[in-house]
């Protein structure tokens, strides 16, 4: 049985988003809302990238890769998403040494 949605908030890189989700589904809605939160802080910590849009990129490309190891995905799917990652993180370096270089 469906209940109406209620508002549930959620913390995330320390900024709280309000999300409609059924009653039943409040509990996975958190701790999907953990685990995104617990892998940006960990992308963020490493210093590599700055900003929230990207630092949530690659936590989505790691858990898209996760998921996709964990449900048997085509090789080829995950070949394509680690050459994704590696291209995305060549390109951030690269970004990220021209901020330096324009200071």
């Amino acid at each position: 049985m469906s209940t109406s949605p209620q508002t549930i908030g959620v913390e995330i890189l320390g900024k709280e988003y309000r999300i409609a989700c059924p009653a039943e589904a409040r509990q996975d809605l958190e701790r999907a809302a953990n685990l995104l939160d617990s892998r940006m802080q960990d992308i963020k910590s490493q210093g590599k990238l700055y900003g929230t849009e990207r630092v949530a990129i690659m936590a989505a490309l790691n858990l898209a890769h996760d998921l996709l190891h964990a449900t048997g995905g085509s090789q080829t799917l995950q070949s394509q998403l680690g050459d994704m990652h590696t291209k995305i993180e060549n390109a951030l370096a690269e970004d990220q040494q021209l901020d330096l270089d324009d200071t």
